[in-house]
């Protein structure tokens, strides 16, 4: 099924907010060139300067000075329209003029993840014909040169970071030191004539069940993608993004980058996790991108603060349930609030809400959730205590936005309307199918995989089970995650695993048997309520495998998933105070667990459990 709306309402938008069009920008070098013509003056982007301790403001024009000296330096190296460089480099203004000042040249940027392994990493550079990189720091190199893949098409790497005790590094001709680079460019450099359909960049899929593959997406495709999200969540002159998931990140490019540049808004780049409360309150955003991870834990903290004080846990439960009627009754005809709820309501904004809200900078007028399905309950909640939160979808391969929603159409659950333009359809399995003029040409140096994923003529197999309802679309999880039992039963494990999810006691779950005859379930323990609820049931807290403990948690997981059939409920259990972690393999940079290398780190206790346990006689 299609969208109701058409590109004409995307005109109306452009018009409206005074976009840049993307016929007007033609490719994403335009696009820039005319956000300088259009606000040379105004404010660009904010960075945290770690040596001043401050936070310091970039104009457009700064942007393009500093792009230009990028320019003349991939000119100074030889750089033939069509060659692949790669960034890696944590998010900033170097991030993105060096993606502006690549596409000036008609190059293709290759976007690496500075969380990923550097496995992957090496394989990236190496599967992308990478000519050039610009690295963040001489240990990342090093590490890059020790993995045990060949790098042979690489002619040049910058490094970011002062030489200092690695500056001999610096004299193998291979690298540079990235300052030095930048001192030596200038003059000006003629720019190429770059087609809107050529190749502006691959970026690599996150690799859960196998190696990551290059999608490869031209500049027409992430503009248009750009401007039909406009046509639903339009960005205004007077926003401010803060960025808080990598560029690397093709959500966080088309929407956190191209998009904010479309509509003249500013963007922060947050410094870390670690700092990202603090962040929020000097920037106070107007708008939020996560993924789920984000907000479920944003979720967790305002519940386990509200539990610290009976009283205010109360009252915030209160506003939580009140707020998410509110936001039913004025959105879905859910009915009205009485006058008694009402008066309640207004007190409870103004105690409990408003200092909320004041934490995030009391600014902000949409938090978009992208990536993963969004836990309901953590959801409903956000919403309820006032927070702009509504759901998207994507996927890199599509450009990467397929279905987003504005905030008075969101139903938690569901990720959206198809955007303007973008067509959707369910086909054998379920397994939601999408066409539009964004997705990619394709996936880089490999035509089997590209076949697949096109096996419906033009459109686009997501890999995604989904339901379509009232024109919007909910998720249901992966095909190629379907676990099927020895006996048989198909079973969805993302459904188990994101009620389990929902219990505080567990940070990370995944659920395994696949050729078995029962499930069982990984899962890592939240240390602080894991020791609590040890002491309540006289168990030994650095045991948690104990038969005592594993028993006491499966009754646990009974009662939580008492409403599924006997065959989806889990029977075993292997539990871990160790975080899974993206530097120990186990996780995608962006937070998806990696199943098959899970499974096989874990391979002993697999097998132990399911030695230790005889099929349930009723399955």
């Amino acid at each position: 099924m299609g969208s109701a709306w058409g590109l004409r309402a995307a005109a109306r938008e452009i018009n409206s907010n005074d976009l840049i069009d993307p016929k007007e920008a033609g490719t994403l070098w335009g696009l820039f060139c005319e956000r300088v013509r259009r606000s040379s003056d105004t404010i660009a982007y904010r960075e945290y300067d770690g040596l001043a301790q401050c936070w310091r403001d970039h104009s457009w024009r700064m942007m393009a000075a500093r792009t230009d000296r990028f320019r003349a330096a991939f000119a100074k190296e030889g750089l033939q329209p069509g060659d692949r460089i790669a960034v890696l480099l944590h998010n900033g203004i170097d991030w993105v003029c060096f993606d502006m000042a690549a596409h000036g040249q008609g190059l293709v940027v290759v976007a690496l993840y500075p969380q990923d392994s550097t496995a992957d990493q090496a394989y990236i550079l190496a599967h992308s014909d990478a000519r050039l990189a610009l690295v963040d720091t001489w240990a990342r190199w090093r590490a890059l040169q020790g993995a045990p893949i060949r790098l042979s098409a690489l002619a040049r790497v910058w490094i970011r970071e002062p030489a200092g005790d690695a500056g001999a590094q610096a004299k193998d001709g291979l690298v540079r030191e990235f300052a030095d680079v930048l001192e030596e460019a200038s003059g000006p450099v003629p720019e190429p004539d770059v087609e809107p359909t050529a190749l502006a960049t691959l970026i690599y899929t996150s690799g859960t069940t196998g190696r990551p593959k290059g999608v490869m997406l031209s500049h027409a495709a992430l503009l248009w993608n750009a401007v039909a999200v406009a046509a639903v969540i339009p960005p205004r002159p007077d926003d401010v993004f803060l960025s808080v998931l990598p560029l690397a990140h093709a959500f966080e490019r088309t929407v956190g980058c191209y998009l904010a540049m479309m509509g003249g808004a500013a963007v922060a780049y947050a410094r870390s996790p670690q700092h990202l409360v603090e962040d929020v309150k000097t920037i106070r955003p107007t708008v939020l991108l996560g993924v789920p991870r984000l907000f479920e834990r944003i979720h967790a903290v305002i519940l386990a603060r509200g539990e610290a004080n009976w009283i205010g846990g109360a009252l915030l439960r209160l506003l939580a349930s009140l707020g998410w009627r509110r936001f039913q009754a004025q959105t879905h005809a859910g009915g009205r609030l009485g006058l008694a709820a009402r008066l309640i309501l207004c007190l409870l904004d103004r105690w409990v809400g408003a200092p909320l809200l004041a934490a995030f900078g009391s600014r902000l007028r949409v938090i978009v959730s992208g990536g993963a399905p969004l836990d309901q309950v953590a959801a409903r909640f956000l919403i309820g205590v006032g927070f702009p939160l509504v759901e998207g979808y994507g996927l890199t391969e599509a450009g990467p936005v397929v279905a987003a929603t504005a905030f008075e159409d969101s139903v938690p659950g569901s990720v959206g309307r198809p955007l303007p333009g973008v067509e959707v359809k369910l086909g054998e399995a379920d397994e939601l199918l999408v066409r539009s003029p964004s997705l990619m040409m394709g996936y880089w140096k490999d035509k089997a995989e590209t076949a697949h994923a096109f096996s419906d003529t033009d459109w686009l197999a997501t890999g995604d089970i989904a339901e379509i309802k009232d024109g919007r679309i909910y998720i249901r999880g992966r095909l190629k995650e379907i676990i099927i039992l020895s006996i048989g039963e198909k079973i969805n494990p993302s459904l188990i695993e994101a009620e389990m999810a929902r219990d505080a006691l567990f940070q990370q779950v995944a659920v395994i048997g696949e050729g078995r005859p029962f499930l069982a379930v990984l899962a890592v323990l939240d240390p602080e309520r894991w020791a609590r609820f040890a002491q309540e049931n006289q168990l030994a807290p650095d045991q948690p495998n104990s038969p005592a403990a594993k028993e006491l948690v499966l009754a646990r997981l009974a009662v939580r998933l008492a409403t599924v059939p006997r065959y989806a409920q889990i029977h075993a259990v292997h539990l871990s105070l160790v975080p899974w972690t993206i530097d120990a393999g186990l996780l995608t940079p962006t937070l998806k667990v990696k199943r098959e290398v899970l499974q096989n780190r874990f391979g002993d206790e697999i097998e132990a459990l399911y030695a230790a346990h005889r099929p349930p006689i009723s399955i």
